[in-house]
């Protein structure tokens, strides 16, 4: 019903099931991970109203289970990356995995997953450092190549009265890189993938 990724290492697609409604996966080396994926393979989908709220499971410096909320997957949302890689020093949540005996080792940690009705996810506060942010990383990064791109061009601007001629230089007017900036940025709003066709 549910896969995990973690970059670089195998999709993982079968989950432990320790209770009709709670699924773990292991993650060895959790101290290395940064981001995780878990998302429904859209093999069973959750029955009516039902979600499944993910925890993340890490043994504390003493060895016992802190278990924090990340978030949630439901057939309407069937993946979400989380940030794990901040989480591993804070405070434990209230959960549902409490009364299972659970086996934890020291370098491994766990993503839990708990089928809910919708109602009570949506009563739940994940973890505020867990959220990635919702600016896709591509759009971000365009977005600073324009504003850095329009800076350094603009920079070299010069009146019609401060130019000397040089048959060999070429010049563009810098109404002209404004446009293509603002045309660029509009077109990105629109289809961050529209360099594609």
């Amino acid at each position: 019903m549910f896969g995990c990724l973690v970059a670089g290492r195998l999709v993982q697609t079968v989950a432990q099931q320790v209770a009709e409604d709670k699924f773990v996966f292991d993650l060895p080396d959790y101290e290395s991970i940064n981001h995780v994926v878990v998302f429904m393979l859209g093999t069973v989908p959750f029955p009516e109203r039902m979600g499944g709220s993910v925890y993340f499971c890490y043994p504390n410096e003493n060895g016992l289970a802190v278990w924090q909320l990340l978030g949630f997957v439901t057939n309407d949302k069937p993946s979400a990356i989380f940030k794990i890689s901040g989480l591993k020093t804070g405070k434990g949540s209230q959960h549902p995995f409490g009364a299972m005996n659970i086996p934890q080792m020291p370098s491994v940690a766990q993503i839990g997953i708990s089928v809910e009705l919708l109602e009570l996810l949506a009563q739940q506060t994940p973890v505020a450092s867990a959220a990635v942010s919702s600016v896709n990383s591509f759009t971000e990064f365009t977005q600073k190549m324009l504003d850095n791109f329009y800076n350094f061009a603009s920079s070299f601007t010069i009146t019609q009265a401060q130019m000397v001629p040089n048959p060999s230089e070429a010049f563009i007017p810098a109404n002209v890189v404004l446009k293509w900036y603002e045309n660029f940025q509009r077109r990105l709003t629109q289809n961050p993938l529209f360099w594609k066709t």
